[in-house]
């Protein structure tokens, strides 16, 4: 009977997510082609043969069709921080995580034709722009909250806040940089590099602004 009852609920939840990905893959074909302010949800929805309802019982928002792995990321940042290997700082942690990530070519981290699409999309939308800013800060909020848990703080303790808010600062001014670099030089490995030398500078920075703090070991 268990068993019987679990199944259901699986396919249930695959059902849920083989939806959800329709809609985001219909959602942000439409982004890139046309401009996100020049999409309706409604057009979404009928390219992704869904209702309108079903499209926001996935994204409350049409921003969230396109920063749709915010989650994913927050995710990501959260497990390094708390699941980090003793004895290696947090900044330290970060630096290696951005390197694997960046070895593994993760859709957030890579830096392609296809990418250069999606920045161009979010530079031409004052909505996308403003969403991504508030995504900045509530990803630095998830940090802060991490380290501060790792330290036994609380999430307002100002070492964390720093910590956070510089740490998001240099993950931004590198992503900056690299999708810079392949702009100019069409080319992955060197927009990677890029990215890469940005995040090692900023964490020398970091950990000298950490050193004596709860986050330096």
């Amino acid at each position: 009977m268990i068993r019987c009852m679990s199944n259901p609920t699986d396919l249930r939840s695959r059902k849920r997510l083989a939806t959800r990905q329709t809609i985001s893959t219909a959602a942000t074909k439409l982004f890139l082609e046309r401009g996100f302010d020049h999409v309706t949800v409604d057009e979404i929805a009928a390219a992704a043969d869904v209702g309108r309802m079903t499209v926001f019982n996935h994204f409350p928002r049409k921003e969230d069709m396109f920063f749709d792995r915010d989650e994913e990321i927050r995710s990501v940042l959260r497990a390094a921080l708390l699941q980090r290997t003793p004895g290696v700082a947090p900044v330290e942690t970060l630096r290696l995580l951005a390197h694997r990530l960046a070895e593994q070519q993760v859709p957030f981290l890579t830096f392609s034709a296809d990418s250069q699409g999606f920045v161009e999309t979010i530079e031409g939308s004052e909505t996308l722009k403003a969403r991504a800013r508030a995504l900045r800060e509530e990803l630095t909020q998830v940090v802060a909250h991490a380290l501060a848990e790792g330290a036994g703080h609380d999430p307002a303790h100002a070492d964390a806040q720093l910590a956070a808010h510089l740490l998001l600062a240099t993950w931004t001014s590198a992503l900056v940089q690299a999708h810079r670099t392949f702009r100019q030089k069409q080319h992955t490995g060197e927009a990677q590099a890029a990215f890469l030398a940005i995040i090692d500078r900023g964490s020398i920075g970091l950990q000298a602004a950490m050193a004596g703090t709860s986050y330096d070991a």
